[in-house]
């Protein structure tokens, strides 16, 4: 497995996939100067609260994207010149899905760290009232990177059984959207959809005033039972997908 992982970090060297996680954390980093550049004493007290309930909100649209993207990346070299032929002769379709997925986790598990770098640079940048909530933002990771993985999951089995890559990158526009819009539906509706688990999982709440237009955010407890289901959803993709990929016509 280490040597087929190795092959496809050499097959994607001059793909530029470093270049789309860069890309997206400079917007996020970009988004976070601009939101918090008028903040006050009220904003600041919150100011952990704040990253941690719109970070999700911007993951909703942005992760699934560059899920289909990073997954794109990583499968169509295969898809020129009819490579997966030749691929069967020197390692297994399983081990190939495998390795694929490994190398596209990599990337998605560094997206999510240099998120939380950029959310503790934030904090500190601006003053934060409180000192750096490190067990809720290990519990972001968590299920950050769990969806990431469930989503680019999903995204990779689109990648390699369909040739053209439009139809990976259209679950992953219109996933997106759905996600995003799930957000502002009861919480319970958002299990039934796969991009709806951010705004599931997410560990903060939000309470608008209409009257006095005072948002106050509060933490509530990590939805242990929307994680099951999502592992739930990442087994039965794993399972159904990899099938798929070694019984497809090479």
């Amino acid at each position: 497995m280490m040597k087929a992982l190795a092959m496809e970090f050499y097959k994607t060297r001059r793909r530029r996939v470093w270049a789309i996680v860069a890309a997206l954390i400079f917007v996020q980093l970009l988004w976070g100067i601009w939101a918090a550049r008028n903040m006050d004493t009220r904003d600041l007290q919150q100011g952990w609260m704040f990253c941690l309930y719109q970070f999700p909100a911007l993951n909703s649209i942005m992760m699934p994207v560059i899920a289909a993207v990073v997954a794109s990346r990583l499968s169509d070299v295969e898809h020129k010149g009819q490579a997966l032929k030749l691929l069967e002769t020197v390692v297994s379709p399983g081990r190939l899905f495998g390795a694929k997925f490994l190398c596209g986790t990599l990337y998605m598990l560094a997206v999510v760290v240099l998120q939380l770098l950029v959310i503790v640079f934030m904090g500190y940048a601006k003053g934060f009232e409180g000192g750096v909530p490190f067990d809720k933002l290990l519990y972001y990771l968590l299920f950050t990177t769990a969806v990431n993985l469930t989503i680019l999951l999903l995204q990779q089995v689109l990648s390699l059984l369909f040739v053209n890559q439009m139809v990976s990158f259209s679950v992953g526009l219109i996933g997106g959207l759905a996600g995003l819009f799930s957000m502002f539906l009861p919480q319970d509706l958002g299990r039934f959809l796969l991009w709806g688990y951010y705004g599931v999982l997410m560990l903060v709440r939000m309470d608008w005033d209409r009257d006095t237009r005072i948002v106050d955010y509060y933490y509530v407890p990590a939805d242990w039972t929307g994680f099951i289901i999502l592992a739930v959803m990442f087994c039965t993709i794993y399972m159904i997908g990899r099938t798929l990929f070694v019984r497809k016509e090479m």
